[in-house]
């Protein structure tokens, strides 16, 4: 489902409680992460309903490289020779994207957190745990990335060692991935807070790299679960403090 100008120029594509998202300059369009395997008919559509062609997508930029962030991805790389963006940590799971590191057993979650069953449910209708792996990658590190939108790299390990977070200052706006989310998919729960350590790598990491968000000062923050945030980067941040790890 396509939501226009969650922020100015970028646009929002939910499936599945998987968020990705729409840059839009005059030099084309960003993508930044790829949803899930199906997501590729609603990108599709969604550049259809903007006026838009695949033609027009100049590159994709990863958060991270989990596997329901990664779904059409390499399918976008070989047919339309866009190049791909993601920090040079992860970079092995773009290659191997269920073999992640997690700070707490995921059966857990699966035989306790029965609010979170509707999201499992549609990972599996949508393919989310099977991605084709990305053949060939740009490194990125911190820096200001020559694609439309010109989002600045905020590097932001913790939920895994590579994520990063793209800020568009002159739009005010963060785009967080999975550093914090407004709905965690391990548990169902509707608030500000970290992934739980189902896929977590590194919670207390997590945690200290939200001072990199709160930093931008930025008004809204668009996570890659849950809705968009429009009261303020610093606000967003506090109340992920304030709710810890899980």
């Amino acid at each position: 489902m396509l939501t226009r100008n969650v922020a100015d120029g970028i646009h929002r594509v939910e499936d599945s409680y998987v968020n990705w998202f729409l840059v839009e300059d005059d030099d084309g369009i960003t993508v930044v992460d790829a949803g899930l395997p199906t997501s590729w008919d609603s990108l599709q559509q969604a550049l259809g309903e903007l006026g838009k062609r695949l033609g027009d997508v100049k590159a994709l930029v990863l958060t991270h490289g989990h596997f329901d962030h990664l779904g059409f991805a390499e399918r976008l790389r070989s047919e339309t020779g866009v190049p791909v963006y993601i920090h040079d940590n992860d970079v092995p799971l773009t290659r191997h994207p269920r073999q992640y590191g997690r700070a707490r057993p995921l059966t857990w979650y699966l035989l306790t957190q029965f609010r979170a069953m509707p999201m499992v449910a549609g990972f599996v209708r949508n393919r989310a745990w099977w991605p084709k792996p990305i053949r060939e990658v740009q490194r990125l590190r911190d820096a200001t990335l020559p694609v439309p939108g010109r989002p600045r790299v905020l590097f932001t390990p913790g939920h895994t060692l590579g994520h990063c977070a793209y800020h568009f200052p002159e739009r005010d706006t963060v785009v967080v991935g999975d550093a914090v989310v407004t709905l965690n998919p391990y548990r169902g729960t509707r608030t500000p807070q970290i992934v739980s350590g189902a896929a977590t790598v590194d919670p207390e990491r997590a945690l200290e790299s939200l001072d990199v968000i709160a930093e931008t000062g930025a008004r809204t923050a668009l996570a890659g679960h849950g809705d968009t945030w429009t009261e303020g980067a610093e606000r967003l941040v506090e109340l992920a403090r304030r709710h810890g790890p899980s």
